[in-house]
Parts: C-alpha cells; structure tokens; sequence
C-alpha cells in the first residue's frame, strides 16, 4: 500500500496513477478513496494523473484518536501534495471532502491549485445558529452521533437510503451500492469517524471560501437529504471570487454514484475549460 507517515505519526493511505494534470480527490464522511472509483477510472482513462487519500481515521489510513478536525486535515493533505510534488492540480470534494477542499486551498493551495470543485459540499456551514438561520438543528447531528457511537453498523446501513435518494418513491436501488458504503464506512474507526461529525457540521467556512481565488466549480444536487441544497451550494457559490455553478434538480446527495456519467462529463467540462460547464 501507498502512504505517507504526517509529522504527528499518522499514517495516510493514497492511490496515485496516471501522468498528467493532477485531479486530487477528497471523500465524504465516514467513507475512503474508494468512492471515487467511478471518477478516477474517467479520468485515468483520459489522460489525468488521479489521486485520492484515505482520510485520517477513515479506510486504511491509522485510525487516529486525535487530529480528527478539519485544520489538521488540510494539514495532512498539504503533506501529501508536497511529497507528491503535485502542481497544477484540480481538488475535488465530495461532502465533508468539499469542506476539506475549502481548508486546504484557503491554507495552503495559491502555488499548487489550478482549480477546485465542491460536489454536495458541506460549506459554507452546516449546524443551525443565529447567523445561519438555515441550517440543520444540532439534533439531527446529535442523532448521527447517537446512531454511530451505539450502533454504527445498522445506522451505517439505514444511512444509504437517504444518502442515495433511494428512498424516493421509484429510485433505482442499487444494493451492490449500498453494501460498498457500509464497506468502507466498516473500514474506518469509529472515535475517528464520531470527532468527523463535529468537524463537518459545525465548521464554519467563510472565511475559507471568501480567500480562495482559483476557478471553482459548485455541484449540487437539488434533492439533496444530507446536506440540504438552500443552505449549501448557494450560498457557497456567493462567497467565492470565482465561482460556475451546476445545480441539478432532483439529484441526491451521493450524485456522483448515482450519476455518474453526468457528474464526470460535467466535471470533465470544467476541467477543459469549456462552456458547457456554465449554470
């Protein structure tokens, strides 16, 4: 396997193939590389250098009692690209890896980042409160607190219908899908993945979106249960410097799964540089 050793002695799992432009991507909570099959084929297939990391905590990577917050993250990604040496590269995050985008190419991306995308990402900030009269109550994520710490392979399991807008009336349920995010949500350690709800719910991430410069491009699926479409892509589009929005009605959380034909010809779209990417 393939992993870095961070400087607090975390070990982090990565896939790293293909030459050319590096595509970097960041997964979802409480999920691994993995998810990205879909998207590292396409792009491979087409000539692009694909990387994506198992998230400390998460899949093969040390499942970590500490560091399980959103600044360490970007830390831990900043890490691996300088030890790649990647340049010129397009970040892609799914959900909590949206966020995790944020972070590091607010922190650490001005010389390295060509570009970045937020697929059903989690900011600009998820919990309810007086400035984010929109959000979620801090009840519903008490409640993915609850069913992790006490049962997370059942609630791992029920988590998926939603996740994948399969429990809409006529969805094309796919179990094999189903099964592969129990998997990796099995995989990863679960003081790890409890410390990751805080991180992507209560993480406010202005400030981040306000810095980044870089072309960025915002996915967001309009039927979105885990993290609701009015309070997300929206608002995030309006605080970048440069941002191209595609928003699509009736898609769900897991769109780049679900969808996935769709998702990566638009992705490969924005990454071209074409106009078929435009809202």
């Amino acid at each position: 396997m393939s992993t870095i050793t961070t400087k607090d002695g975390t070990q982090i799992y990565y896939k790293d193939w293909g030459t050319g432009q590096p595509l970097f991507f960041h997964h979802g909570w409480p999920l691994s590389a993995d998810d990205w099959d879909s998207q590292m084929m396409f792009f491979l297939e087409r000539g692009y250098r694909v990387i994506a990391h198992d998230r400390r905590g998460h899949g093969r990577s040390t499942q970590t009692v500490t560091g399980n917050e959103m600044g360490t993250y970007a830390t831990d990604v900043n890490e691996l690209v300088e030890k790649l040496d990647l340049r010129d590269t397009i970040h892609v995050g799914h959900s909590t890896g949206g966020g995790e985008v944020a972070r590091y190419v607010a922190q650490y991306g001005k010389e390295r980042v060509a570009k970045a995308v937020l697929i059903s990402a989690v900011p600009p900030i998820m919990v309810k409160s007086d400035k984010n009269p929109g959000g979620l109550p801090i009840e519903v994520f008490d409640t993915i607190r609850e069913g992790t710490a006490k049962n997370r392979a059942q609630f791992y399991q029920d988590i998926t219908l939603p996740f994948y807008g399969y429990n809409r009336p006529g969805a094309d349920i796919k179990q094999g899908v189903r099964d592969n995010w129990w998997r990796q949500g099995m995989m990863g350690g679960i003081k790890a993945q409890y410390d990751c709800i805080k991180a992507f719910s209560e993480t406010d991430f202005t400030e981040d979106l306000l810095k980044i410069e870089v072309p960025t491009l915002v996915m967001h699926g309009e039927d979105d249960q885990i993290v609701p479409f009015a309070d997300s892509g929206p608002l995030s589009a309006k605080l970048l410097k440069n941002a191209t929005t595609k928003f699509y009605p009736g898609l769900p959380h897991g769109m780049p799964t679900t969808h996935a034909d769709q998702i990566n010809a638009d992705l490969l779209a924005f990454v071209k540089g074409e106009q078929s990417a435009a809202a």
